[in-house]
């Protein structure tokens, strides 16, 4: 898992409008995701390359 060299800043997504989303923090070694809705849960964690592959893949225009 991606470890926080110091306090980790979460973020949510612009299109988010209820709350109902994710939030993402970037550790120096990769990528952190929760659940808005239930911060306490497990986290799921993501490489650096993994993690910029999602980001670049949305940005892509899909069909």
């Amino acid at each position: 898992m991606p470890q926080a060299d110091g306090p980790l800043i979460w973020k949510t997504s612009t299109y988010t409008d209820s709350g109902s989303c994710v939030e993402w923090a970037r550790p120096a070694s990769g990528a952190l995701v929760r659940d808005t809705k239930d911060r306490e849960r497990a986290l799921v964690s993501f490489t650096r390359n993994v993690w910029q592959n999602f980001v670049d893949w949305t940005k892509q225009p899909h069909a």
